[in-house]
């Protein structure tokens, strides 16, 4: 039999052995068990924060489980996505870099010199998953992550229990890893096509079309050639099949975002939107509900946002406070108390992967333009909170629409280097009903007509007290009275740009006389 070392070297290897698992566990886990941190990053696609029934959206019980995941955590008040596009700002996720740091100005490839949240957390030992908007994380990537399951096998992104039966299945293959890990749960919902609209039904009838084509093709073929007969169909479930829509909305029970008119064109496709919330809810709802039945909801950082405001004009793809503003939830067991809201401090897109790297004690991305906001987790404050930087280069279709803003709490100023009185602002969200309704009653009506003018044409420079008017109707930027304020918040920009060293500066310089 082999003899045993001696007690004091028995001790000593011990410990060594052991020392980076507990400076992991102690790091990671304040307050909580020994057990290495797992994370849950949970997004929307297209949902504006007053969409959220804790966030005050006046229609009843709009969406239960991501406010019974607020009363459980803390919820932020002034949180922002960096970008509002829907592949950009999960760029800036997972980068913690403004677009023109990492490559990923539109619908771009990160920079392959540019690390990532997703290959750090994979290179400390992570399990990894993604659920939905594959293409749209890390694209050129998708090596690092363990699982990877698609919209398709999804209902599109939209079927709440497929959702569930792949985050069940995933926290099932993490636990026989015997890792920590991450999974990114990405609902499609409540992007376009909306649920019910003419739009998603056209969508599907036209890929069941496409799809019953290429069947016929294949079994044409497959009757010359007996070898291609034998192969076995794919077994991903049928991506075609509409997914359930658990509640509808009559026009008249929606509100109308004060940045919109009041049309009928409108309120039906919006009581399609928040068909598309509440769909989306259910998504959250079942996700969690899969983490709690695997008994992993005491040892999992659970963190749920959307990817900007609603696609409609004047939300998505802007930079107006409703464009990038959006519910930010957090529930860490032992460290966020119940309840918790947040009203002083503002956070942003930049910040998400310094804020989970710290979280479960990894290294911090090298060269971030954000900083982890774990402190206010516990409820301490942390400075330097007061404003956020948000911007937009190009849209879906890759046109140039370059805008910067600085956001506070009251205030915010936006630059637009695009404007040049002959260009027209194009963006996804306006194709469907709102914006054919609102240049329909332009016609005979001045103030829609004004509105109209001002989305399609923008000028250099718009200043707004969202204290006062929170849908950006009002541009002060040639208020005199509003002048110092306007100055303030011009030079705040230059700073920003001069440090990023951003490709604006000079269009910026020659707008303003700033340099």
């Amino acid at each position: 039999m082999t003899k045993r070392p001696p007690l004091h070297l028995r001790v000593l290897l011990t410990f060594l052995m052991g020392l980076p698992i507990a400076q992991n566990a102690d790091a990671a886990a304040p307050g909580r068990n020994s057990k290495p941190l797992n994370v849950v990053l949970i997004t929307v696609d297209d949902m504006n924060c007053d969409s959220v029934g804790v966030y005050g959206c006046p229609i009843p019980n709009i969406t239960p489980h991501i406010d019974r995941l607020a009363s459980q955590g803390i919820r932020f008040e002034h949180s922002h996505v960096t970008i509002a596009i829907c592949q950009p700002t999960r760029a800036v996720w997972m980068t913690g870099r403004f677009p023109h740091r990492s490559g990923a100005l539109g619908f771009d490839p990160i920079a392959r010199n540019v690390p990532t949240l997703l290959e750090t957390l994979k290179q400390g030992g992570y399990f990894t998953g993604i659920l939905a908007k594959v293409s749209h994380v890390v694209p050129t990537r998708t090596r690092h992550w363990d699982v990877v399951v698609r919209a398709n096998q999804l209902g599109t992104g939209r079927d709440p229990d497929r959702y569930h039966a792949h985050t069940a299945r995933f926290l099932k293959q993490a636990a026989a890893s015997g890792r920590p890990f991450f999974l990114m749960a990405n609902s499609q919902d409540p992007h376009r096509p909306f649920a019910g609209s003419r739009q998603e039904r056209n969508r599907v009838r036209k890929a069941r079309n496409k799809r019953n084509k290429k069947t016929r093709k294949n079994e044409n073929t497959s009757a010359s050639q007996p070898r291609r007969a034998a192969r076995k169909p794919r077994a991903n479930p049928d991506p075609l099949t509409l997914a359930a829509i658990p509640r509808r909305f009559q026009p008249e029970q929606v509100p109308v975002p004060g940045f919109l008119p009041d049309l009928p064109a409108i309120r039906q496709e919006l009581s399609e939107y928040y068909a598309s919330v509440h769909r989306a809810d259910k998504i959250v709802g079942r996700v969690l509900a899969a983490l709690d039945e695997a008994g992993v909801r005491d040892n999992t950082l659970v963190m749920f946002l959307s990817d900007h405001g609603m696609p409609l004009p004047f939300a998505k793809t802007n930079c107006w406070r409703h464009s990038t503003r959006t519910p930010w939830i957090i529930r860490w067991p032992g460290v966020t108390q119940s309840g918790q809201h947040d009203r002083q401090h503002m956070i942003a897109g930049i910040d998400l992967a310094p804020t989970i790297l710290e979280a479960v004690n990894l290294p911090q991305l090298t060269d971030c333009d954000g900083r982890s906001f774990t402190p206010l987790l516990s409820g301490k404050s942390q400075g330097g909170r007061d404003h956020v930087i948000t911007h937009i280069n190009r849209t879906a279709g890759r046109r140039e629409f370059p805008m910067r803003s600085v956001v506070e709490t009251r205030f915010g100023y936006i630059f637009n280097a695009w404007p040049d009185g002959k260009t027209l602002f194009r963006n996804e969200s306006q194709s469907g009903l709102t914006m054919k309704a609102m240049k329909k009653a332009a016609a005979n009506n001045s103030k829609i007509a004004a509105r109209v003018k001002l989305f399609l044409k923008r000028t250099p420079e718009e200043l707004y007290d969202y204290q006062v008017d929170p849908d950006a109707r009002h541009n002060l930027a040639n208020d005199p009275q509003h002048r110092k304020t306007l100055e303030r918040l011009r030079a705040r920009l230059l700073a920003h740009m001069r440090s990023t060293v951003d490709p604006q500066l000079a269009a910026f310089g020659k707008a303003t006389g700033q340099r």
